[in-house]
């Protein structure tokens, strides 16, 4: 790869590396020290920001104490992985370590992963993660761990399971095995049952500073000109994947077209062409940047209108902001039109303004 080509970001059950979570990794460690660790986890805060690399991170070291009986220092397995491998301060383990190796490949027979499967009618991911998905967490944890030690199951995007997904976790939560841990992922935390949320220990994740992020852009797309690089800075709100993303999908260009079109909705023909090239089987990328941006530029107007003290204001923006999203979420889930949810949502926010 030359100098100024996109590098590619790892995936989180592959990524060695946690940038700007250093205190709830610190955490995590002392808990995990202290021979006192839950059976459940809920690992909250944006998208984007590095809680689902944080969860892998924290299963690896749990799998890799192996027999241990909670604090480092405890037996290890023979795959390589020895207390050397353990950081004093941090949960990296060696990424030479079996153990590593078979977190990264989807291959250790003590974690599971829950999250949205594929649908192969629909050809993408379904909108929601269904019962049969948490019923293999069951099925999961009535196996004998493979390799002596704890087993581990991660949901990522906790709050995308369905009512009866949420029920089936929930009987779990209720009466976990012994050495057993749930890592709970949730975007958006207050949709969970207030049932599963009592029963786990709540870490609560901040977006990323603004360097973290720039840092973190350097280090994935060195090719981008400083000037877009700063300006995904500021749109990122703190998270990375909404950077990368929005860089994959020309999100800078996008956000100068949406901006445009929110201050000027007059420019009906405009908004219909740029609607109708959301819509295209093609524009997939571009159709979910142009999501998240309403979302990111509702949610600024919201916190401007009440920074200023108008609070009315500020909270019909927010009211908006979760309309429009589940506008989005509904096309998505029934296959709806995507050209009518983009024009519904510019009309809609041309309407807040009169």
């Amino acid at each position: 790869m030359g100098p100024t080509e996109p590098s590619v970001a790892p995936a989180p059950r592959a990524n060695p590396d946690l940038l700007g979570h250093e205190t709830a990794e610190s955490a995590l460690l002392k808990l995990f020290q202290s021979g006192r660790l839950p059976h459940a986890l809920l690992l909250s805060g944006p998208r984007g920001i590095g809680k689902v690399t944080l969860a892998f991170r924290f299963a690896r070291f749990v799998l890799a104490n192996g027999a241990g009986e909670g604090a480092p220092g405890g037996l290890f397995g023979d795959d390589g992985v020895d207390q050397g491998d353990i950081g004093e301060t941090g949960l990296a383990i060696s990424r030479d370590s079996g153990v590593f190796r078979r977190v990264a490949s989807g291959g250790h027979a003590d974690l599971l992963t829950v999250e949205r499967a594929y649908d192969p009618r629909r050809r993408r991911l379904r909108g929601e993660i269904i019962v049969e998905d948490s019923r293999e967490i069951a099925t999961f944890l009535r196996l004998t761990p493979a390799e002596g030690g704890w087993r581990v199951v991660i949901v990522d995007g906790a709050d995308e399971m369905n009512r009866n997904a949420a029920n089936a976790l929930l009987k779990i939560l209720e009466e976990p095995p012994r050495r057993v841990l749930l890592l709970l992922v949730a975007h958006s935390p207050g949709r969970l049952l207030p049932t599963i949320r009592s029963r786990c220990r709540r870490f609560p994740l901040a977006p990323l500073p603004p360097g973290v992020v720039r840092l973190l852009l350097q280090r994935y797309r060195p090719d981008l000109p400083e000037p877009q690089a700063e300006a995904l800075v500021a749109l990122s709100g703190g998270s990375i994947g909404r950077a990368l993303d929005l860089a994959a999908a020309g999100g800078v260009e996008l956000h100068e077209t949406v901006s445009k079109l929110l201050t000027g909705v007059s420019d009906v023909v405009g908004l219909h062409a740029f609607a109708d090239r959301l819509a295209r089987s093609d524009a997939e990328d571009s159709y979910r940047a142009v999501e998240e941006l309403i979302a990111l530029d509702l949610a600024r107007l919201a916190l401007v209108t009440a920074r200023f003290g108008n609070r009315a204001m500020a909270a019909r923006w927010a009211a908006l902001r979760d309309e429009i999203g589940r506008s989005f979420a509904r096309t998505d889930a029934l296959n709806l039109d995507r050209k009518q949810t983009i024009l519904g949502a510019f009309f809609a926010i041309s309407g807040a303004t009169r």
